[in-house]
């Protein structure tokens, strides 16, 4: 059985994907950005600031679902900039405790949505 996760503001904005989608015993959330939440512009600021409101829209995403960070396995990351990486990591690591962090992969990317600097995708563990 599958479930397709959605808040309001993503089933507005009426694009051809779900922010979530749970399928046996696993979530496995789409891309996500440093956008505003509900809006197709990115908060203002470069890497940090983007970085930060990208895990906080995944954040959102993971607890619609009943999850949290704590139950992530899997993340992808873009990076518009690998010179970039570090700036990611000081955002990225405040949000996991005791140094437990999901597997990770960062990649280099062209050109993102939106001009944006990073994006991440992540799988976890459904509860």
């Amino acid at each position: 059985m599958l479930e397709f996760v959605n808040s309001d503001a993503a089933k507005a904005s009426n694009l051809p994907f779900s922010q979530a989608v749970r399928a046996g015993g696993m979530l496995y959330l789409s891309g996500a950005i440093g956008n505003v939440p509900g809006k197709m512009e990115l908060v203002p600021g470069g890497i940090a600031a983007e970085s930060r409101a990208m895990m906080e829209n995944i954040g959102a995403v993971l607890t619609a679902c009943g999850a949290g960070w704590g139950d992530l396995v899997k993340c992808v990351v873009y990076l518009a900039d690998m010179a970039e990486w570090g700036a990611f990591n000081k955002v990225y690591v405040p949000y996991f405790t005791d140094g437990k962090f999901p597997a990770r992969t960062a990649i280099g990317a062209h050109q993102l949505i939106l001009g944006a600097r990073v994006e991440m995708e992540c799988v976890a563990v459904a509860r």
